[in-house]
């Protein structure tokens, strides 16, 4: 026996701590299992009775690098703190800690209550000098062990990385043969659907969009089971996040994708927790190293989109994915004063609003900006940046479509070449199966339904109008050609086409533009459109006011109103003077109405002009009831005529019927009368006899 053993620590018990550091550690190192299990026989030479041991062998795969997770070590350190341990008993201090951090409180609870640490060498009593000298000397040397077993892990780790030649996971379109060798996979099946999803990917730019119109059209994605296994299932958001975002499929290596993040205090998550790093961060990247489904400009850019379309306005100032919605700068729309983003209120009206003071500091909202302006303006900018390009942008957008077009139906056909041997497969699989065992056959029988059913569901969407459509080359022709030319100088007329959706119209103008910088003055919003490219256009908007006294040149606008009105002229000639002299109301942008000028004459108690009466009209028309008068007629018999569209006359704008005064529409109106003609339209003048078209 130790002389340090006493008899109190004979009354107490001897804890026996066992621990290997992985699981596969604990499967193949059994002869360093077994010499730990043997310290029980070691505590009754010291001893204890067997009573009196125990063994705590709950940390048994888990890693001494910290304590967090090693719920045997925790009992351990509680129940020395309690003073029920005489002695701890392991092979070396490795398997109690390999952290300092750990290691020392361990020291000073058994110190405090009189513990003893036993491990092969010898017996230690950690209350005394000598005793924690040679047990921290011991500690600090196992910390110092597991950086150096770290090191040179991670040295080789690193040097074969670096070369690209570390073995690691490959996604699915990919596998390794015997040698090594990174191939596509040989189910040429894979390789299309892979394809697709890039070209949809290109076109749509919004990974849901692409989920949709691959299940929409009943094409599933290639996946791997738990086992490693192919297998086709129907297309998530994340899978075809995951497939856009590997770089596998552009050919390159890469590794440190990830990095290990603490969890705040408050936080739900794990302790730790693996977080994506940034395209720029990532470690170590070997380009060229894969046969590669796409290229690496291909691969940034659907990053960058991918990216772009998180709405993360305050911490990333991300623009998002263009969504339905009147506003057309939505995402894209800067604070010309703080430079913050602007968001966009519905409510009450379309605007933009930058309140981001106001939410992170209790200040004021910086401004508000009425959208329908605005977006006027910079709609009319983009139309004209785009007309050059018009007809060569339909080109290039019509051969893309065909290109979709045509990926789609071939994959449509992969589908049904599939699931057709899919089918086969499981029939000659019930047909090798001997009848009389129902148990197999039953379950062959329903796995051979299944296979049929989607066979049929595959050959259904494959003869969809939608699939049947010709391919690229088909179409281009003369005809085509022709149609393409007509549509060039059309591009506004299809901007404000209602069966434009206001997703795809942000989407258009976010090819242009980058972003959109306002700053309301008094009376105008000034809008600076930066371009991709870097060029910038600088435009003055105007916007409705509130008040007359508000705008620049108010004061001289009611001035000249007033010397106008003065001299009197109709409200409706001082309004056009007005425009034409570079005025407009405060409710309007662009002109002078003539009911600013009446409420301003109204307010300074000057009359209105005598004006000619609704119904007078210019010499050599006649009105209803004086053509009425001049036949013979009864006027209703007249109204009666046009109501039921006999009588084809289009009305003046104060909703009166003027007839000229010509003997052609007399004895027109006098045959219509007579039953000699059944229509008269006095809307089309012919040249011939200055007549009129008759029915």
């Amino acid at each position: 026996m130790s002389e340090l053993i006493q008899l109190a620590h004979l009354k107490r018990k001897a804890v026996v701590y066992i621990r290997q550091s992985t699981p596969h550690q604990v499967v193949s190192n059994q002869e360093s299992l077994r010499l730990q299990y043997a310290l029980s026989q070691r505590a009754r030479d010291l001893g204890w009775h067997e009573a009196d041991i125990d063994v705590i062998d709950a940390d048994l795969g888990l890693s001494g690098a910290s304590a967090a997770h090693r719920s045997g070590f925790q009992e351990l350190v509680g129940r020395v703190g309690l003073s029920e341990v005489g002695m701890i008993l392991s092979v070396d201090v490795t398997r109690l800690a390999r952290n300092c951090s750990d290691w020392y409180p361990l020291l000073d609870i058994c110190g405090l209550r009189g513990c003893l640490i036993a491990d092969r060498d010898g017996v230690y009593d950690p209350g005394s000098a000598n005793g924690r000298l040679l047990l921290g000397l011991k500690g600090t040397i196992s910390e110092l062990e597991l950086h150096t077993i770290r090191s040179r892990l991670t040295t080789g780790l690193i040097a074969k990385a670096q070369r690209g030649e570390l073995a690691l996971t490959l996604p699915v379109g990919l596998v390794r043969d015997a040698g090594g060798v990174v191939l596509k996979d040989p189910d040429m099946g894979v390789q299309d659907r892979l394809g697709l999803v890039f070209e949809l990917f290109v076109k749509l730019r919004s990974i849901a969009k692409v989920m949709r119109m691959l299940n929409n059209r009943g094409l599933d994605l290639p996946r791997r089971d738990r086992h490693g296994e192919l297998h086709w299932a129907r297309a998530t958001v994340s899978a075809v996040a995951t497939i856009l975002k590997n770089p596998a499929y552009a050919g390159a290596f890469v590794y440190g994708r990830t990095r290990m993040r603490e969890a705040t205090p408050d936080s739900r998550s794990p302790a730790k927790a693996k977080v994506a790093r940034p395209l720029e961060d990532w470690r170590i990247v070997v380009k060229d190293r894969y046969p590669a489904y796409i290229d690496w400009p291909t691969y940034e850019k659907i990053r960058s989109i991918v990216g772009d379309n998180r709405a993360e306005y305050m911490r990333t100032k991300t623009r998002g994915i263009p969504r339905d919605g009147d506003l057309l700068l939505h995402g894209i729309v800067w604070c010309g004063r703080c430079g913050h983003k602007m968001y966009v209120r519905y409510k009450g009206g379309g605007e933009y609003v930058c309140n981001h003071l106001r939410t992170h500091s209790g200040l004021p909202t910086c401004q508000h900006i009425r959208a329908e302006a605005v977006d006027a303006a910079v709609a009319d900018a983009f139309l004209t940046a785009l007309a050059p390009a018009e007809l060569d942008a339909l080109s290039r957008a019509r051969r893309a479509q065909s290109k979709i077009d045509g990926a789609l139906r071939a994959n449509a056909e992969r589908e049904v070449e599939r699931t057709r041997y899919a089918a086969a497969l499981a029939q000659r699989q019930y047909n090798r199966v001997d009848p009389d065992n129902r148990l197999v056959a039953a379950e062959l029988e329903r796995r051979w339904e299944s296979a049929l059913m989607e066979a049929r569901a595959a050959e259904a969407a494959l003869a969809e109008p939608s699939a049947q459509q010709p391919p690229a080359h088909v179409a281009m022709g003369k005809a085509f050609t022709g149609k393409v030319v007509a549509l060039a100088g059309r591009l506004p007329q299809i901007w404000t086409d209602p069966d434009v959706t206001d997703a795809h119209r942000k989407a258009l103008l976010r090819c242009l533009v980058d972003k959109v910088v306002l700053d309301r003055t008094s009376e105008s919003a000034l809008v600076r459109i930066v371009w991709r490219g870097g060029a910038v256009t600088h435009l003055d908007v105007k916007m409705r006011v509130t008040a007359i006294a508000k705008l620049a040149r108010g004061g001289e606008m009611r001035a000249r109103l007033l010397d106008l009105a003065k001299e009197g002229r109709p409200d409706s000639e001082i309004a056009r003077l007005l425009t034409e002299e570079g005025h407009r109301s405060a409710n309007c942008a662009d002109k002078v109405l003539p009911v600013t000028v009446q409420r301003i004459r109204l307010a300074e108690g000057i009359k209105a002009p005598p004006s000619r009466r609704r119904w007078e009209h210019d010499p050599g028309f006649l009105s209803t009831t004086e053509l009425a008068a001049k036949l013979g007629i009864p006027v209703n018999w007249l109204y009666v005529q046009i109501k039921k569209k006999r009588l084809l006359i289009e009305p003046q704008p104060t909703g009166a019927y003027l007839f000229p005064d010509t003997s052609a529409v007399l004895d027109g109106v006098q045959n219509l009368r007579n039953h000699v003609i059944g229509e008269l339209d006095l809307r089309i003048c012919q040249p011939d006899n200055g007549g009129y078209q008759h029915g």
